[in-house]
């Protein structure tokens, strides 16, 4: 039986069953861990005075690749989702559990969803906590730009098209949900670092157009804490892009699991 557990640790474990609450909990911490360590490696990279200012797009894609390593083993007890496109695609492929214990219903679906989205405004809110101080930094007099600091918390595109961006987003999230689906038929024992290594390769990849969401809770939840937030000339939290890594990523998830269930079991 696929369940994300057993993606992940590649064993099939029996089933006992799991609290909602604890699922809740549990995607709460784990998506938190998610965004404490990948805004603040955005962060790290982008804002005055920190040490490691300047560190470029790569030492972003290998941050927020361990801090999807982190969060999957904080959230152990849900199945580690983290990532609503990831509890999407588990639907799409025809799961009977999203992890062991927890069957696939309206109110589950619902409660990781929940949990996700409170998750990743937590998880935003500590990293702004961590660099309060470089927020409020200026560079040799200058202001930093708003949109500087809101890409700490939130994705935005290179070059500003819709279409072509939720485009982008799908094929990013496909690939995410696609493979991590898959890695449940593959003989090795990596687990946790096979997902992280993932995002680093799609990061590095795929990331350049629109940065690389590829998760709702990612980026949604981050952006409410932007806009909710004593940022320091944070100016605008762009809702008018808001929908595209909500709505890409979920398109990706649906492809990717429809994908799944024809490629693990093909017709006749």
């Amino acid at each position: 039986m696929l369940t994300m557990s057993n993606v992940l640790a590649q064993t099939v474990v029996p089933s006992v069953p799991i609290p909602l609450s604890t699922v809740f909990w549990s995607e709460v911490a784990g998506t938190a861990m998610l965004l404490l360590l990948g805004c603040g490696v955005v962060a790290n990279a982008v804002l005055p005075r920190t040490k490691g200012l300047g560190g470029g797009f790569l030492m972003i894609n290998f941050g927020w690749g361990l801090a999807v390593f982190a969060g999957v083993f904080v959230a152990y007890q849900s199945g580690a989702h983290i990532n609503p496109a990831v509890t999407v695609g588990l639907w799409a492929s025809g799961a009977e559990e999203y992890a062991p214990g927890v069957a696939i219903t309206p109110v589950s679906t619902l409660v990781y969803f929940a949990g996700e989205l409170v998750g990743g405004v937590l998880g935003a809110v500590v990293a702004f906590l961590a660099y309060k101080k470089h927020f409020d930094e200026d560079i040799e007099g200058e202001k930093v730009l708003g949109e500087t600091k809101l890409a700490v918390f939130s994705t935005g595109p290179a070059v500003r098209s819709y279409g072509w961006n939720v485009v982008t987003e799908v094929i990013g999230t496909f690939v995410l949900v696609a493979v991590i689906l898959l890695f449940g038929n593959t003989p090795s024992q990596l687990g946790p670092l096979a997902v992280a290594l993932l995002v680093v390769g799609i990061g590095a990849s795929l990331g350049g157009p629109t940065g690389y969401a590829i998760n709702p809770a990612r980026d949604l939840g981050p952006r409410i804490a932007h806009a909710l937030l004593p940022i320091r000339g944070k100016g605008t939290s762009d809702w008018g892009y808001a929908w595209v890594p909500v709505v890409g990523p979920v398109l990706g998830a649906l492809l990717a699991g429809g994908f799944y269930q024809l490629y693990s079991n093909p017709p006749a």
